[in-house]
């Protein structure tokens, strides 16, 4: 055995010790279905033994007066024990099949929250680097097929073998010559299934990743469908999709035709088996005396049924491989997901050590220090980055696009890590704070406004019970949306559909004022808050803006003068870098870097546009 194969067993092998983790808790139904799969196994013979009986002593004189002469006899008793038999096993097969698959089931299950729970804090830098769509694979698909470990996998496959070393030995203590020349046949039964195991297994990977890349295709291209239509790029899109569905059906093809090729081989190799075993038994009772060669009938039916007890498992036994080592890569997949360090840890070692749990936010005071921030390797978006803001104070943030004014306000709440310098908030670094108590300090109101699949009350409450319907009337009423609401179907009711489909962008924007207003945070945050409200909804929220605001740490990035001028500070970027900071009066007094941007604006807000 190669290196290379003993480390990729031992891979397996982890594997699935990982996977049997998450079945600890199911235990009872683990040894359960291995206790049937033995007992099945035990029975498997059985019937075999009873025909062959039945045959060989039953259907004689002796026994034919037996059966006429009353209920009693060796033929009915045999057939009632066959039946009860029958009925056992039945029940045993039923009882298998569910206490698997139920095992399987609650093994998916917890594993799908455990992922879900994995997905929910990794950092956004990953989701930047995976497709929304590969998550959904790891999260649906993939969990799914790991139920096959348990349902289709590997309890079956140790009952099959279980039966079939039964079998075996049931026809080697009844004639182990017979037995050579029926399984002379089984060399060429096994090639076969290691190529067709072989051949699946890559089909099914090639599968695999067909499904990921069209879940990653599809998610992404309906969300975008806007885009897609608005540039009329439905037909370059749809022979897109058509290459990456023709990927998908060439890997499915290939493992139909292993199928096609393999299951005739087995009918074959099957059919073989029985002519020898025939022709074996028909020149063996020439040879042998009257008394033993009445004998050879029963021998025969009974070896027929033996043979049919040994291809049945075996043509799926190859494929219940595939589907084991399918799961486990499956498993493998989303194990990736499970170990993925990149995530955002409740309570990191900086809170440990703090004593965390005192570390609370009272005045909300921010500063940055020397602080440098990458999205990728070492390409920094922000770079020495330092500022101050006083506590209930509001500070602008303006510059070019891509200076890095939403990047400082996505390393406040933790969004993603600080690459060197720190971040202090009361005089503490964020990263002593636990995660879930920072952000709920912090209210974001951005500018690209997501919305869920849901009524407008679960949408700007997002399902806390702590916030009743009065609190959010209150709120929506200090924003001005509160006659809006009510004018919809349902009101607070109201199914904005999903990503608030059916509001305009202004409208989504509103509700997550009144989102921000209900958590009352310490420090507010407005990225772009206002760019996609009209004038007049300007005005309507600006009196509520400047409520929300008040006695509170504000960090505001606007391109609106309105905003910009009433700010105590006004932080000026260029290219993650600070070129100036002050108030509006003082930087406009220095004519530098500001003087130059509001100048531009000036000028386009008067021929009527807007930077």
């Amino acid at each position: 055995m190669s290196i290379a194969t003993a480390e990729k067993k031992n891979i397996r092998l982890s594997l699935l010790k990982r996977v049997f983790k998450f079945a600890s808790p199911y235990q009872k139904k683990f040894y359960f279905s291995l206790f049937l799969a033995v007992f099945l196994a035990a029975l498997a013979p059985v019937r075999p033994l009873l025909i062959q009986l039945t045959l060989n002593n039953g259907l004689n004189g002796n026994a034919a007066a037996q059966f006429i002469d009353g209920p009693g006899g060796f033929i009915i008793e045999i057939t009632i024990f066959q039946l009860a038999l029958l009925l056992i096993e039945t029940a045993c097969r039923f009882l298998f099949t569910f206490t698997t698959a139920s095992l399987g089931q609650s093994v998916v299950k917890d594993l799908r929250v455990s992922t879900y729970d994995k997905i929910l804090h990794l950092n956004l830098s990953q989701f930047d680097k995976t497709p929304i769509g590969t998550l959904t694979t790891r999260t649906i698909n993939d969990i799914e097929s790991v139920n096959d470990i348990f349902s289709d996998g590997l309890i079956p496959i140790i009952a099959d073998l279980l039966s079939i070393a039964s079998v075996l030995t049931y026809m080697f203590l009844v004639d182990w010559k017979l037995t050579l020349v029926c399984l002379a046949p089984f060399p060429f039964m096994i090639i076969a299934t290691y190529f067709f195991k072989e051949s699946v297994n890559k089909s099914f990977i090639k599968v695999r990743n067909a499904v990921a890349a069209l879940n990653a295709f599809v998610q992404e291209h309906i969300t975008g469908m806007a885009l897609v239509q608005a540039f009329a790029a439905e037909k370059r899109e749809q022979k897109h999709f058509e290459e990456i569905n023709q990927q998908h059906r060439n890997a499915n093809i290939k493992a139909i035709f292993a199928y096609s090729v393999f299951f005739p081989v087995v009918e074959l190799v099957s059919a073989l088996s029985v002519g020898l075993l025939v022709w074996w038994a028909a020149r063996s009772s020439m040879m042998l005396p009257e008394a033993e060669a009445q004998k050879i009938g029963g021998i025969i039916t009974s070896f027929i049924l033996c043979l049919n007890l040994l291809f049945r498992p075996l043509r799926v036994i190859a494929d219940k491989f595939n589907v084991l080592q399918m799961g486990m890569i499956a498993s493998e997949r989303v194990f990736k997901v499970l170990d993925n360090e990149d995530s955002t840890s409740p309570i990191p070692e900086a809170a440990k050590k703090t004593n965390y749990t005192k570390s609370l936010i009272s005045t909300g005071n921010i500063e940055f220090k020397n602080l440098w921030f990458a999205y990728i390797d070492e390409q920094y978006v922000l770079k020495n980055v330092s500022f101050s803001i006083e506590s209930g104070k509001t500070l602008a943030i303006v510059g070019h696009t891509g200076s890095g004014k939403t990047s400082i306000i996505s390393l406040i709440n933790r969004l993603y890590h600080v690459n060197k310098g720190s971040i202090l908030i009361d005089g503490l670094d964020i990263e002593a704070y636990e995660l879930g108590y920072l952000r709920s300090r912090i209210g974001v109101v951005l500018q690209d406004v997501f919305l869920f699949g849901g009524s407008v009350l679960d949408n700007v409450t997002l399902r806390n019970p702590e916030i009743n319907r009065e609190q959010v009337i209150e709120a929506a009423k200090l924003i001005g949306m509160h006659d809006f609401i009510m004018q919809l179907p349902g009101g607070y009711d109201y199914n904005v559909m999903e990503r608030g489909a059916t509001l305009s962008m202004g409208q989504r924007q509103l509700l997550s004022f009144i989102r921000a207003l209900l958590y009352d945070p310490a420090i507010l945050i407005l990225d772009e808050a206002t760019s996609s409200i009209d004038t007049e909804s300007e005005a309507l929220i600006q009196h509520a803006i400047d409520k929300l605001i008040a006695g509170r740490t504000s960090i505001v990035i606007a391109h609106r003068l309105s905003t910009i001028r009433k700010a105590d500070k006004i932080l000026v970027l260029d290219k993650g870098e600070v070129k100036e900071i002050g108030s509006h009066e003082e930087l406009m007094q220095r004519q530098g870097f500001y003087y130059q941007l509001h100048k531009m604006q000036f000028s386009n807000e008067a021929q009527g546009l807007s930077i």
